[in-house]
């Protein structure tokens, strides 16, 4: 299902424990999206699963194992945070379908409708174009710890 509605989006993140961030940037982009919003993201509580597109040589982004593919991550994963342009997307959807997450969202100003049709279709709800750290932000549950 593709989610729109602010109580739909509400009752994904309400259930969401696990996220993957595809295309998460290191502590050295500190200030790129990329990184603060998963780095908010794990500050609020949510285990952070570091999946970078760049970066051969790291091992760990925000103190967690690094992993190459979604595929390649042990276990269920609820959401895949995608910070990658659009015309990048496709690149990634054989990834994702190997993983099958419950959920992908796909960063603030980042569309592609039949991507997300293609996702949905195989069962995975799916987020447009909506910035997680500011939703996340609408619910008390995941204020940072700071």
């Amino acid at each position: 299902m593709i989610l729109t509605s602010a109580a739909d989006i509400r009752a994904l993140l309400e259930r969401t424990r696990r996220v993957a961030v595809l295309g998460i940037k290191t502590e050295s982009q500190a200030d790129q999206p990329a990184f603060y919003v998963p780095a908010y993201a794990k500050n609020a509580g949510l285990e952070i699963v570091p999946v970078p597109v760049y970066y051969p040589d790291v091992g760990t982004i925000l103190g967690e194992p690094v992993y190459r593919t979604l595929a390649a991550i042990p276990g269920p994963i609820d959401l895949v945070d995608v910070f990658r342009r659009p015309a990048d997307l496709d690149a990634h959807k054989a990834d994702i379908l190997a993983k099958m997450p419950r959920a992908v969202w796909l960063q603030s100003g980042i569309r592609d409708d039949a991507f997300a049709n293609a996702l949905s279709k195989a069962g995975i709800d799916v987020v447009q174009d909506r910035c997680l750290m500011v939703e996340l932000q609408k619910l008390p549950r995941y204020e940072t710890r700071q």
